[in-house]
């Protein structure tokens, strides 16, 4: 399974989230599935239904359990984890999920994404 985690700005559109998600897919596999917040998931709801693939949303306390190589300010301050991309992406991810794409920034600067794969080996993966 390949996992696209998403933080954003309440302020951030559609075109922002699909910047962020085509700069951190780049070169990667195709995603399988959407990751964001909990109580976060109406516009990134959007984008999944945009390129059909399914969404989940994650708890405060997995974003809180998943250690990520980014560390924002920001992100520490509103979500006490130092990326949310990151952290939604690993924790929709799974145990033994590893990150293919660190977060990557809209030009916008407004929503960040993620990718990783899943511990797992199988044929999404």
């Amino acid at each position: 399974m390949i996992v696209a985690g998403f933080g954003f700005r309440a302020e951030a559109t559609l075109s922002a989230l699909q910047e962020a998600l085509a700069s951190a897919q780049h070169g990667q596999p195709r995603v399988t599935l959407l990751a964001t917040p909990q109580g976060k998931a109406a516009l990134v709801e959007r984008l999944a239904e945009a390129i059909n693939v399914p969404l989940v949303a994650i708890l405060p306390d997995a974003l809180r359990s998943v250690q990520t190589p980014t560390q924002s300010t920001a992100s520490l301050e509103a979500r006490q984890t130092g990326s949310v991309a990151e952290a939604c992406a690993l924790a929709a991810a799974g145990p033994g999920a590893r990150l293919l794409s660190l977060r990557h920034i809209s030009p916008d600067r407004m929503a960040t994404c993620a990718i990783a794969r899943s511990g797992t080996q199988g044929p999404a993966a």
